[in-house]
């Protein structure tokens, strides 16, 4: 017994190496690209520049290197770094509990609300007349739409039940209801105003600041500790519905959670730097490819992945457009084509 045990117990031991040198390989090349991403803009910056900035603090004596660093590059880093990761994380959740590999954090319809919410927000109606600054009301109000998107499935999975199909239906109406408001909005708005709008859906992090960094951060940590208590249930339901069940876990009730977790995590994404698509799909992807179906090690991944895609994205729209960067909501949607492809082709035989 014990020598058949032993091949078994070296291939496990050689599995988790591979998946825990892939983790810090993960970490090491997300680690070199955010320094690359602060190097990275109209007013190059070197890794000595960099490192003098971030030294010398805010009040540095280069104000404008110190402007450069703490107003604009490191509050746009930082803003990838956390919409990557939610997006990831949101991504993972939404593909375990609908029990397919083509969903999306915007399955249920969360960005096209949020883009409805930022919409009428920018034309300024009456309907979200707040006494918020201009600045904040944008984002408010693209929070709010989404809560109101996660609200209209909610109540079609209260009476209905929380089995993935149903949850997709429903889903799909809600975004396309929000998707037809959004367009009558923009064929209402002035030329002005549609550009602004068409620019927040485009997907950005040019318009980050450190409020916007506290504000989805905070969302982001929350919810990471509501994600760590179902770890191991979300891994039992990778293994089909019955088989959770019959495991002595509540189905329903864990799809619920991680339902408005995922609700949570792309309100906070969305809501400061307009809809970023294709990370959601692709991030839990490639954590799986690297350290497999286990949560424990998948969800921090994904999360690392969801990071690694949009500050390469970031970096690329620099490099292409040297004057004025290129929406990440852009570069993650034509190189995220090739992948969709690449993830199709994989679960051909499926």
């Amino acid at each position: 017994m014990t020598v058949l045990a032993r091949p078994a117990l070296d291939r496990w031991r050689a599995r988790a190496v591979r998946r825990s040198t892939a983790a810090l390989l993960a970490v090491l090349l997300l680690a070199s690209l955010s320094l690359v991403d602060l190097m990275t803009g109209p007013s190059g910056m070197s890794p000595q520049d960099v490192w003098r900035a971030a030294v010398a603090g805010p009040e540095g004596l280069d104000r404008a290197a110190a402007t450069i660093f703490w107003q604009i590059r490191l509050p746009q880093l930082l803003m990838g770094l956390i919409v990557g990761a939610s997006l990831g994380l949101a991504g993972l959740l939404m593909q375990t509990i609908l029990a397919n590999p083509l969903a999306s954090p915007f399955t249920l319809g969360f960005s096209a609300a949020a883009g409805f919410g930022a919409a009428l927000a920018l034309m300024g109606t009456s309907v979200v007349a707040l006494p918020l600054p201009g600045w904040l009301l944008t984002p408010v109000a693209a929070f709010a739409a989404t809560l109101c998107a996660t609200a209209l499935v909610w109540l079609v999975a209260r009476f209905k039940g929380t089995a993935p199909e149903i949850l997709v239906l429903a889903g799909i109406a809600v975004m396309f209801f929000f998707q037809s408001a959004q367009s009558l909005l923009q064929f209402m708005a002035s030329p002005e105003v549609l550009q602004q709008i068409v620019f927040w859906l485009f997907g950005s992090l040019l318009k980050a600041t450190w409020v916007s960094v506290a504000v989805s951060g905070t969302i982001l940590t929350l919810c990471i500790p509501l994600i760590a208590r179902d770890l191991w249930a979300l891994t039992a339901l990778r293994l089909g519905e019955a088989n959770a069940a019959s495991l002595g876990l509540d189905v329903a009730a864990l799809r619920q959670r991680a339902f408005l977790i995922t609700a949570l995590l792309t309100a906070g994404a969305v809501s400061f730097t307009g809809t970023i698509g294709f990370v959601g799909l692709i991030a839990p992807h490639l954590a799986r490819a690297l350290v497999g179906e286990d949560h424990r090690l998948s969800v921090p991944v994904a999360g690392l992945a969801g990071a690694l895609i949009l500050i390469a994205a970031s970096i690329t729209g620099k490099l292409l457009s040297q004057g004025a960067a290129i929406p990440v909501g852009i570069v993650t949607a034509v190189a995220g084509i090739p992948m969709l492809m690449v993830v199709i082709l994989r679960h051909r035989g499926a």
